[in-house]
């Protein structure tokens, strides 16, 4: 996997292969130091007595050494466990005993497994690796384990997704399917360097394709990322919707060399896209996806998603829309998004869980838990998480459409639908929202202009902030279980 990123570094060695942006200039690496730093990790890695197959635990900050020691470890053949520097404690231990790591690499101020004791690597001597001579590449059978990314469970328990060396190659389906990528990119991704997201549209992609990556260094907002836009001429944009959302709150400067934007990780708002191609002129391209097998629904240049939908299957993927019982629904029916076994880029399981994997699977089908609508030309169009979804009278309504009429209100700044129970056996759609707080007489009758009657929410509760996830992911579970647990008001 780690060669087939870095292969470009053989043909183009002095090309920039990233830059990781400042307002007063950019940090510049070309593929030939790029490779030269990935494989002198690698070394590294196995004299501090790592082996293959070993799992290395990686608590770093945003940083270039979090790809080189991600991309350093795949290559000698040690498994990478890429988290993120915000958990605390109490988070990575829990994470840890999970995994067993052999070892820690680890930035100054980020938080520590505790228990058992681990060999840590520090920063400064992780970076001293950059230097030593080139590790072999690592090869062998593509369906081995090449790294592990933690997924938030519906059980409230992270878990450890376990991806094999050919995830990289399914990828591919990605350039003509979402990204239109090609060779003269320039792909500027908002996230940090230890996001995944970032690891693989804001990195490895764009390295596959001799493009170059752009990233934006520590400590540059979003208010700041127009003018980096501009001033490094990026052709590609990658973020996360709440992102956009802070970019258009000022006016956007001239970007004539940006072609598109491209969206994951949560639902694009029909607001938000609209909004950013009346300020930009430029068209935002979004996609489906989750961490046992990245995206695999997007919309494209070649291919636009229709008016309300978030796009088509990538060409070479394998994907249904099914019932409870596991099988296909007709078109236009609301069911489970799921992915057929053979996909390249679908997970081995979750680390030590055989009987939760299995879960997963219907069949030949592993069951994504994304309530979606096929329609007869394959567009897809999201509807919310199945643990998500709302049942009003036997009615099942997404939470995201009652957010979106609701977030029209001015006093609003964002909101939240939930199902509760309000006595036993009786459970109806409340909205949580922060913003300026309102008489619910005012919201109900707003709604009521908006949504059908069964789609209404019965309850209105405000708070200032709606809590959020590491990854800015609306916390629908903690809203429900704070409903559950506080007195009416106090929420």
């Amino acid at each position: 996997m780690a060669a087939h990123v870095l292969a470009a570094a053989e043909r183009m060695p002095e090309k920039n292969a990233l830059q990781i942006l400042k307002l007063s200039g950019a940090e510049r690496w070309s593929y030939g130091k790029l490779a030269a730093a990935v494989r002198g990790t690698g070394t590294g890695l196995l004299q501090a007595g790592l082996k293959p197959g070993d799992r290395l635990l990686m608590r770093l900050g945003n940083t270039v050494d979090f790809a080189l020691a991600y991309l350093g470890a795949i290559a000698v053949g040690v498994v990478p466990v890429p988290t993120s520097s915000q958990l605390t404690g109490a988070e990575i231990t829990k994470m840890s005993a999970q995994i067993t790591p052999a070892a820690v690499v680890a930035a100054p101020g980020v938080a520590l497994p505790g228990g058992a004791e681990l060999p840590v690597i520090d920063l400064e001597r992780l970076q001293s690796f950059r230097d030593l001579p080139p590790c072999d590449w690592e090869t062998g059978d593509p369906d081995r384990l090449a790294y592990l990314i933690f997924t938030s469970g519906t059980s409230g328990r992270a878990r450890a997704v376990m991806h094999a060396h050919r995830a990289i190659l399914a990828r591919g389906m990605m350039y003509e399917g979402w990204y239109g990528l090609t060779e003269a990119d320039r792909l500027l991704h908002a996230g940090a360097f230890n996001w995944t997201y970032t690891l693989g549209t804001g990195l490895m992609d764009p390295w596959v394709c001799g493009a170059t990556a752009l990233i934006p260094s520590e400590g540059i907002t979003a208010a700041q990322l127009p003018l980096l836009l501009r001033r490094f001429d990026a052709t590609i944009f990658a973020a996360a919707p709440g992102v956009y959302r802070q970019m258009l709150r000022a006016p956007l400067p001239a970007l004539p060399r940006l072609r598109h934007g491209l969206s994951a990780g949560e639902k694009l708002s029909p607001e938000i896209r609209r909004a950013w191609e009346e300020a930009s002129g430029t068209k935002i391209y979004e996609a489906l996806g989750m961490s046992e097998c990245s995206t695999f629904v997007s919309g494209s240049p070649a291919r636009p998603a229709p008016e309300g939908a978030s796009g088509y299957p990538q060409p070479g993927r394998q994907i249904a829309v099914l019932n409870e019982a596991g099988d296909p629904v007709p078109r236009g029916t609301p069911g489970t998004l799921a992915v057929h076994r053979s996909d390249p880029g679908l997970f081995l399981g979750y680390y030590g869980q055989p009987e939760e994997t299995a879960a997963k699977f219907a069949g030949e089908w592993f069951v994504t838990g994304d309530s979606v609508a096929m329609a007869e030309d394959d567009a897809i169009t999201y509807l919310g998480r199945d643990d998500d979804m709302l049942n009003a009278g036997g009615f099942r309504v997404s939470p995201l459409e009652v957010e979106e009429a609701l977030n029209a209100h001015p006093a609003v700044s964002e909101s939240a639908a939930i199902e509760v129970e309000v006595s036993p056996g009786t459970r109806v759609i409340a909205l949580i929202y922060s913003g300026s707080e309102t008489d619910e007489g005012e919201l109900a009758a707003f709604a009521a202009t908006r949504l059908a009657r069964y789609k209404q929410p019965r309850l209105y509760r405000h708070i200032p902030v709606l809590p959020k996830g590491a990854n800015n992911k609306l916390a629908r579970r903690a809203l429900r279980q704070s409903f559950a647990t506080t007195p009416a008001g106090d929420i």
